[in-house]
């Protein structure tokens, strides 16, 4: 079975192979070892995304698993992993349309065996080692920002640099709402937090503590919807990533998959193409 649909992953993998800046090869000679294709890579490290293995799994005669880290590395380097996904959340703004006007933030606890940069002991699980994902999406659920902390940070410590990585897809979606909706839960209900989101102009709607809210109060499920479409790919759902750089790709490239998932889902009763699903159901 493969790790990702073929009408995902291969729109996904031209786009990311167009965006790679084209290479020179320095070595006076050449080099005796030829490269091996970015393409059969890229594939390799969505399998190690979706399954949650190690890069000795998935490496085999013609990928070694030496050359999967260090192709990770360089392409960390160019930053062009964060390019493809705003490329898709513009992608998916003119096709389909971001809600924009209403937000929605929680976080999300997942495991951390290995430690590391976005590592601390977790309050939920016996003070092992974890990660926190502060997420932020847009009212359909389309993953906006995903910052990475150590399980013991608060959320609403990592709402303040959540919120300024969401104030700086202006320059790829242009104008933002000037007075978005952002639902958050109890745990947000803080003084400290409704004076900076007033000062952000956004306008609150948190749940207050010791209240008894339904989840389907103001479209809270939606981000849960995404913590759990996050937590499918098993790399995050039990992170082994010590480099913070690292996590960060995979993050960005977790949600390239959602949200060409979702836009191949809302586009099928609006477009058609050659390679268009022959049902809208995708798993």
């Amino acid at each position: 079975m493969p790790a990702v649909p073929s009408y995902i992953l291969a729109p996904v993998r031209d786009q990311f192979l167009a965006v790679l800046p084209e290479r020179e090869d320095r070595h006076p000679l050449g080099c005796h070892n030829p490269r091996i294709a970015d393409a059969m890579v890229f594939d390799r490290l969505v399998q190690v995304l979706v399954f949650g293995c190690g890069y000795e799994r998935v490496a085999d005669g013609h990928c070694s698993a030496t050359t999967l880290r260090r192709r990770r590395d360089e392409w960390i380097s160019l930053g062009v992993m964060e390019h493809l996904r705003l490329l898709v959340l513009s992608a998916y703004d003119r096709m389909i349309g971001l809600e924009l006007d209403q937000l929605v933030a929680d976080g999300c606890i997942t495991k951390a065996p290995s430690g590391g940069e976005c590592a601390g002991k977790s309050p939920v699980d016996r003070a092992k080692q974890g990660t926190k994902r502060s997420q932020l999406t847009e009212g359909h659920g389309i993953p906006l920002v995903t910052e990475p902390a150590p399980a013991n940070v608060r959320d609403h410590i990592l709402l303040p640099p959540t919120l300024d990585r969401y104030a700086d897809l202006e320059k790829t979606l242009g104008p933002l709402p000037k007075h978005s909706r952002l639902s958050l839960d109890a745990g947000y209900d803080y003084r400290v937090v409704h004076d900076g989101l007033a000062d952000r102009n956004i306008d609150a709607r948190i749940v207050p503590r010791g209240a008894k809210v339904p989840i389907q109060a103001s479209g809270r499920w939606v981000v849960e919807r995404t913590n759990s479409w996050m937590n499918n790919f098993g790399r995050l759902r039990r992170c082994t990533e010590r480099c913070r750089a690292a996590v960060d790709f995979f993050l960005a490239l977790a949600s390239v998959i959602i949200t060409v998932r979702c836009l191949i889902r809302r586009a099928w009763t609006h477009y058609r193409w050659d390679t268009r699903p022959r049902t809208p159901r995708i798993r």
